[in-house]
């Protein structure tokens, strides 16, 4: 056998082997997958605070007792809609206008980074967000989800200041 074909024979066995190939790929790989398959299903709203920056207040955001899903498909989609406590249907354009500061809503294409979804949002109840990328850690444990956002200016609470949401989740049934 010559050299190169000594050569070509064990980098052939060596690609061949499934022991290689599961040492080759990289951790952080697998771990997105098994954030992806957690996460994968309908989650309800819990909770959805939101944390001032410069002083460290929480607010209940969506009041005591808001409500909404989350759903993640297989094929990599989200819908996200969050609606806070007690809203009733609007009367005016007054009404309507106030309404959108207890609602965040958006659909797009998700992909998992380490312990974050990020949602390439293609339709949203505030125009800005569409085109643009949301990015959310989240932690899984069991039936519970906490999912904190960046810091970063909402269109609908907080007076233009920088915050984040703090959002509870638990899997629907």
């Amino acid at each position: 056998m010559t050299n190169f074909s000594a050569t070509l024979a064990a980098a052939l066995l060596m690609a061949a082997s499934p022991g290689r190939a599961a040492e080759a790929q990289p951790q952080a790989h697998a771990d997105e997958n098994d954030l992806a398959e957690k996460i994968t299903g309908t989650w309800e709203l819990v909770s959805y605070q939101v944390e001032d920056k410069a002083t460290g207040a929480l607010i209940d955001a969506m009041g005591s007792a808001p409500r909404g899903r989350v759903i993640f498909t297989r094929d990599g989609w989200v819908a996200f809609n969050l609606e806070g406590t007690d809203r009733k249907p609007a009367e005016t354009d007054a009404d309507r206008a106030a309404l959108m500061q207890t609602l965040v809503a958006y659909i797009g294409r998700y992909r998992i980074e380490g312990d974050q979804w990020i949602t390439q949002v293609q339709t949203a109840w505030a125009p800005e967000w569409v085109g643009t990328e949301q990015r959310r850690s989240i932690t899984v444990n069991g039936d519970e989800a906490n999912v904190t956002t960046p810091w970063r200016i909402m269109p609908n609470w907080d007076a233009g200041r920088l915050s984040r949401s703090i959002i509870r989740f638990r899997r629907a049934r």
